[in-house]
């Protein structure tokens, strides 16, 4: 078991720049991971760790010795506070490979559910659409046009772990397109334009599930392609909801219709 208590050790600081810099995260195929949670919910999504940093006050030894393969690091108090995200303490922080996050690599299964969230940029948005996924198990996540690094740390922060829990894929809007009609899956973009109330669309035949950002919604090429552009009619005085909310009301439309069929 190795021990670092140096801020100025080349592998620390190697760890700083995974955290802040998405290039970096790239480049290496390496992301931090903090939080036992969200540590277990990678392992449980095939996520391989390749390193363990912990402090020795906060983990016990039969913890970590459920964790496989792992090189285990003591580190001092001071790293671990330079290191972690959160302002609450567990005292655990992984290092994991990345994955493939290619259309190619996600398994499509008949009558699917997908949400397809393009263009977000608010790394917190992203983690709440996962987090909405989850809830709703969905069938995949699927990325278009991405302004933010999958692996991003408030990302896997505000998803709460359903970074590891979902299917994902990033690609361009056309690519995602080009893979729905391939796999004969019924396109509804959630949209403003030429649309019908959500609630009266049918989705127990394999759907996937359009949002955009709450500014600027959708881009023309979505609304041009749906199978039918759908909204969720507003009530009061404002004309939008966060993105997030917005896909957990038609996805568990969706869910309730396939539960009843």
């Amino acid at each position: 078991m190795k021990q670092i208590n140096s801020i100025q050790n080349p592998f620390i600081k190697n760890l700083f720049k995974l955290q802040e810099k998405a290039r970096e995260r790239k480049n290496q195929g390496l992301f931090l991971i903090e939080g036992k949670r969200e540590i277990e919910l990678a392992l449980k999504g095939n996520y391989e760790i390749t390193s363990l940093l912990f402090l020795a006050n906060k983990i016990n030894e039969n913890f970590l010795a459920d964790f496989p393969a792992a090189e285990l690091i003591e580190i001092s108090q001071e790293i671990y506070h330079k290191l972690a995200y959160r302002s609450s303490t567990e005292g655990i922080i992984a290092i994991a490979k990345t994955k493939s996050l290619a259309l190619s690599e996600i398994t499509i299964p008949k009558n699917s559910l997908i949400l397809v969230a393009e263009g977000i940029e608010k790394p917190g948005n992203i983690g709440a659409i996962l987090r909405t996924a989850d809830a709703a198990n969905i069938d995949a996540v699927l990325i278009a046009d991405a302004k933010s690094d999958l692996y991003n740390p408030n990302i896997i922060r505000s998803s709460v772990g359903c970074v590891f829990t979902n299917q994902i894929a990033i690609g361009t809007s056309e690519e995602i397109i080009a893979f729905l009609k391939e796999n004969n899956i019924q396109i509804f973009a959630a949209t403003l334009q030429n649309s019908n109330e959500y609630y009266k669309e049918n989705y127990i035949k394999s759907s996937a599930i359009v949002v955009g950002t709450e500014d600027t919604g959708l881009t023309e090429i979505w609304r041009t392609n749906a199978t039918q552009n759908i909204n969720i009619p507003m009530q009061g005085q404002i004309d939008s909801i966060n993105v997030s909310v917005a896909a957990a009301i038609i996805l568990f439309e969706a869910k309730r219709q396939r539960n009843f069929n």
